[in-house]
């Protein structure tokens, strides 16, 4: 390949080829020198220099190129500034301060350890360590972020999960999914209202924020109610379909005296709009038998029939005569869930107005689980996040 030719297509734009070796198969050795520039500017006082010091050979790694491993060997100029009385090198654009690689190197590292998951493979391809491959990784992580910062949007879904430290010790994290832009917008270490304000007073537009979409949790409740002046909160519909789940399950446990999957438990999970004729057939000969069990069955569909409602005054009706109609009942669980949907009337109510779910974020969590499966769980949080938060971009 003629040196011109070659120059493009490995060094980088200030440098001069000066001559090439091979090393081995795969490694190939550039030898380069940056073009010679009047004066230099010393980095400690801004002092332009053209008084020459002498000059050294650095060796730097570079992306690799048709599959074999680039090093470059530049000579690097020395200048003495007469302000400082010390002498500097002379920067080059695309290798930092102090660094044995150049960005293009770490970049092509960062795209790989994305697109590819055995890592080890990688540490191969580009001949590093492990310390030095996670290194490059959550710094171009970072970097890679910090084009992603803007303000509050104006709808958010809320929601946690389990991070869980690489030692078995695992704590509450915080999702906050921007609904418009469909990603993670940040995700912070515990549930508390003081800590969620403490880590996220770096984003700015809070008062943006319209609509927030939850799960019944009291403390979210009161965090956004604090913390976006400007929020309507929307209970998110899949949580309150499920109230009454883990009771139905309790009571079948106590009828039949085993947690056995069976048909029966099936029929009672699913919705009965989805149950075909014998289904529905054998699911009412099942609940005869067992009156209380009927009982929260029909609750169950009750609120299933509550969302299939279209438009808000509907649902203000049904909503009103629906709990009217578990004060009935003397069901501990039914005055429960009477107790809790009033509780948050307005919230569920706010659904019908909006349509907004928190299902994206409910989604996040589970890609959250396989970012702490693949790395068998994280020390450090900081990582944790960057890796989340670029899986989910």
């Amino acid at each position: 390949m003629p040196a011109e030719r070659l120059a493009r297509f490995v060094l980088l734009p200030e440098l001069n080829l000066v001559g090439q070796q091979k090393l081995g198969e795969a490694t190939n050795i550039y030898f380069a020198e940056k073009q010679k520039v009047p004066c230099e500017i010393c980095p400690r006082c801004a002092t332009p220099s053209s008084v020459y010091y002498d000059k050294r050979t650095i060796t730097i790694r570079d992306e690799p190129l048709r599959g074999s491993h680039v090093l470059l060997k530049i000579t690097k100029h020395r200048y003495y500034c007469k302000t400082c009385r010390k002498p500097f090198t002379e920067p080059i654009s695309g290798i930092m301060p102090k660094r044995r690689t150049t960005q293009r190197y770490r970049r092509s590292l960062l795209w790989a350890c994305e697109n590819f998951s055995d890592l080890s493979k990688v540490k191969r391809a580009y001949r590093c360590s492990s310390a030095l491959l996670y290194k490059i990784l959550f710094e171009q992580l970072e970097l890679k972020l910090r084009e992603y910062q803007y303000p509050w949007p104006q709808k958010i879904g809320i929601d946690e999960h389990f991070f869980s430290r690489s030692k078995g010790y695992r704590e509450f994290a915080t999702v906050f999914t921007d609904m418009n832009r469909k990603r993670v917008k940040e995700i912070v270490l515990g549930k508390s209202n003081l800590a969620l304000e403490e880590q996220l007073a770096h984003i700015s537009g809070r008062e943006n924020v319209r609509l927030v979409a939850l799960d019944l949790s009291d403390g979210y409740k009161v965090f956004v109610k604090n913390y976006f002046p400007n929020a309507e909160l929307v209970a998110d519909k899949f949580h309150v379909l499920r109230l009454l789940t883990p009771h139905i399950f309790r009571r079948r446990r106590e009828i039949t005296k085993t947690n056995a999957s069976s048909k029966a438990k099936r029929l009672l999970l699913m919705s009965s709009k989805n149950l075909d004729y014998f289904d529905k057939r054998a699911l009412l000969d099942y609940l005869k038998q067992y009156p209380e069990l009927a009982e929260l069955y029909h609750w169950k569909e009750s609120l299933h029939g509550f969302y299939r409602i279209k438009g808000y005054r509907r649902a203000q009706t049904a909503f009103f005569h629906m709990t009217n109609s578990m004060a009935t009942s003397q069901l501990p669980e039914v005055k429960t869930l009477r107790r809790t949907l009033l509780r948050w009337e307005r919230e569920i109510l706010n659904y019908f107005k909006t349509r907004l779910t928190n299902a994206r974020t409910e989604g996040f969590n589970n890609v959250a689980k396989l970012v702490q499966k693949r790395a068998y769980g994280y020390k450090n949080f900081r990582n944790y996040r960057l890796r989340l938060l670029s899986a989910c971009a």
